[in-house]
């Protein structure tokens, strides 16, 4: 993936403005983060095609739960039927569950014991032209964090962004991403030796066109992580994936160091 393919916005610090009142800017270039999640090498047969989530959203959906709670997109290789979102709003968090926010602290490393993911982060910002960074290709089983954001663990929405594949490497960290389901966890592990665990609420599929911004890198009252990748219907011309993979989950059990 190449940070000119992600959705651009300028992006408000962690204590800056809110993100609603950013602006458009935000909104279109954090928008363009979810098109750089694949390699940008040419290929000259599609890639192979990752797990799609149960839940695909369509045009003007920008909520990850069926009762409208927030959420976030990705790509993946070949077509796919449309799916309908089955969650009904049970595994929406409870903001009288979660717990409190722990004190800032980079991630170290992400695991998904469900796909079998297990994998260092690199901390990520803004390019000079204003778009989110994203891991090189030659890296593309570490996964990223977006460190203008709240850390993993603190209150917020903490972002976490992958590879879903690289034309040299072939299935990268995030490739199956889509096959997780709610209730499945995620650790992240903390520079100040705390693990912050995350319980998956919702699975999603976002077209590009309708990245669902705010949703993903706008402001939360609890302890959220989006995993965010590439998935959908392939663009051979384009050499990109439609679609983006969002994985919403919410902060069920800190352990401190």
């Amino acid at each position: 993936m190449t940070s000119s393919d992600w959705t651009a916005a300028r992006a408000g610090g962690r204590h800056g403005r809110p993100w609603r009142a950013a602006g458009a800017a935000v909104v279109l270039l954090l928008a363009m983060v979810g098109a750089g999640l694949i390699g940008a090498s040419f290929r000259t047969v599609p890639p192979p095609r990752p797990p799609q989530p149960l839940a695909q959203a369509g045009p003007g959906d920008l909520s990850p739960f069926a009762t409208g709670t927030p959420g976030r997109t990705d790509r993946t290789g070949t077509d796919i039927a449309d799916q309908a979102a089955v969650d009904d709003g049970s595994t929406a968090p409870n903001p009288d569950t979660a717990p409190a926010g722990l004190p800032r602290s980079a991630p170290t490393t992400i695991s998904i014991p469900r796909i079998g993911v297990n994998a260092e982060i690199m901390t990520l910002g803004m390019n000079p032209d204003g778009t989110v960074q994203v891991p090189p290709l030659d890296q593309a089983m570490k996964a990223g964090w977006y460190s203008p954001g709240p850390s993993p663990g603190e209150v917020g929405n903490a972002v976490i962004v992958g590879h879903v594949d690289s034309a040299k490497l072939g299935p990268a960290v995030f490739f199956n991403l889509g096959s997780l389901h709610p209730g499945d966890t995620i650790d992240v592990a903390r520079e100040d030796g705390s693990t912050a665990t995350f319980t998956i609420d919702e699975v999603k599929s976002y077209p590009k066109t309708d990245f669902p911004t705010e949703l993903v890198y706008g402001p939360s009252d609890r302890p959220s992580l989006r995993v965010v990748t590439c998935g959908g219907q392939f663009d051979r011309n384009a050499g990109s994936y439609l679609n983006n993979v969002i994985a919403f989950a919410t902060m069920t059990d800190p352990v401190t160091g």
